[in-house]
């Protein structure tokens, strides 16, 4: 590990805060990967890029197979737990966090349908292949067409925003159809002659997310390759409750990871006040009101984040008898903890450096990188909807019509 300014050497986070439950050890293997990715995580953080060794030890430690079924290879666990690993991520790589967090997305799509033969088949090979998986489906750019030939269909043009796509091995690609307009999706492998990762992205936080442009020329997609139409049901309506369970988790691991490791600074490092009249600056009784207060509001947002990852294990395990009111229900739930996990975070990862002092606002000791990736992704995630419909929801008792950011 690279020593910090002045000899510090951040631990993180510290094992007595916000620990992961050892006892599963799927939990475990992650909080172990997650003190790895600790150690360049301020590097990988300022440099931007591909994390490929990272990917690696994940594809390696079998974590990627983590809520594939067990009769098709993989691990079966619930949803909930891909989730915490996102958090023990997140509390040191907001970037790895989203990775993972939205690896699953197409995996959980085949497993809502598993009762189709491609589904089945796709969920087979990624488990035996470990595959890792991207997306270029982004749903508000209308930037990629196919036209049909024959048995095939030839895509041609971008998208952006495709995180993950420069780390994966199979990508979930979606298109509009140049005549009709529909739009339709498939899996296929990265590698596909006629596709170009850019990987271009540069924004201030989620450096490595690689969430840029992937360009499409005369990109062939086979028959086998598209996926046959979803029933518009409660079950195939979950895609909204995913993604948004994947930034809340990002949000609060964020958070917890901030403070622990600005706790530590605190009490290794920080310098009192002139004027504090103490001789310590952990014993400034405005620092201990302040961390105080932070402390209070991870928890809560800890606990709504797990009462969220609750009702999406719940409506998962419905299945086909899931209702539409179940479903709201779920929306709801992830909805409001994402809210408050966004607000938190943003909060936590900006007045740490308050508590710190001013020593720790410099670049070497990589404080930023906590409030830069939470800053990032609120901003693509606006919390003003999503309150808007937590509150019709409960003066008016009506859910959200499911829909992209649902």
């Amino acid at each position: 590990m690279t020593i910090k300014p002045d000899g510090f050497e951040p631990p993180y986070p510290t094992p007595s805060l916000f620990e992961a439950d050892r006892s599963n050890p799927y939990l475990a293997k992650a909080a172990e990967l997650r003190d790895i990715f600790a150690l360049d995580a301020i590097e990988r953080d300022q440099s931007g890029g591909r994390p490929t060794e990272q990917i690696r030890l994940l594809k390696e430690s079998g974590l990627v197979n983590l809520v594939i079924p067990k009769e098709f290879g993989g691990a079966g666990e619930p949803y909930s737990t891909a989730m915490r690993i996102v958090r023990e991520f997140a509390k040191v790589d907001g970037s790895l966090g989203h990775l993972y967090g939205y690896h699953f997305s197409p995996l959980q799509n085949a497993v809502t349908t598993a009762h189709d033969e491609r589904s089945r088949n796709i969920l087979r090979r990624s488990a035996a292949g470990r595959w890792f998986w991207g997306n270029t489906t982004n749903s508000f750019s209308k930037s990629l067409f196919g036209r049909q030939e024959g048995e095939r269909v030839i895509l041609n043009g971008v998208r952006p925003f495709a995180s993950g796509s420069h780390v994966a091995d199979y990508l979930m690609v979606a298109w509009e159809d140049e005549t009709t307009n529909r739009r339709s999706f498939a899996y296929i492998p990265a590698d596909r002659k006629g596709i170009t990762i850019t990987d271009d992205w540069d924004g201030i936080g989620q450096r490595q997310t690689g969430s840029g442009r992937v360009l499409y020329k005369d990109v062939e997609i086979e028959k086998s390759e598209i996926l046959p139409d979803r029933p518009q049901v409660p079950i195939t309506l979950l895609a909204p409750l995913q993604q948004q369970s994947v930034l809340l988790n990002v949000f609060v691991g964020s958070a917890q990871g901030a403070l622990a490791a600005a706790r530590d600074y605190t009490v290794a490092k920080s310098r009192p006040w002139i004027y504090s009249g103490v001789e310590r600056h952990s014993d400034d009784p405005w620092i201990k009101r302040q961390y105080g207060e932070l402390w209070t509001k991870v928890q809560a947002a800890t606990a709504l984040a797990d009462r969220a990852l609750s009702a999406v294990d719940a409506v998962y395990a419905k299945g086909p008898d899931l209702t539409a009111d179940e479903r709201g229900e779920a929306a709801i739930a992830v909805a409001s903890a994402n809210v408050l996990a966004g607000r938190v975070a943003l909060e936590v990862t900006s007045e740490i450096f308050e508590v710190m002092g001013a020593r720790s606002a410099v670049r070497p000791l990589g404080f930023d990188r906590f409030w830069r990736n939470v800053r990032i992704h609120t901003l693509h995630n606006p919390a003003e909807y999503k309150t808007r419909n937590v509150g019709t929801w409960f003066l008016n008792g009506e859910f959200p019509e499911p829909g992209i950011f649902q």
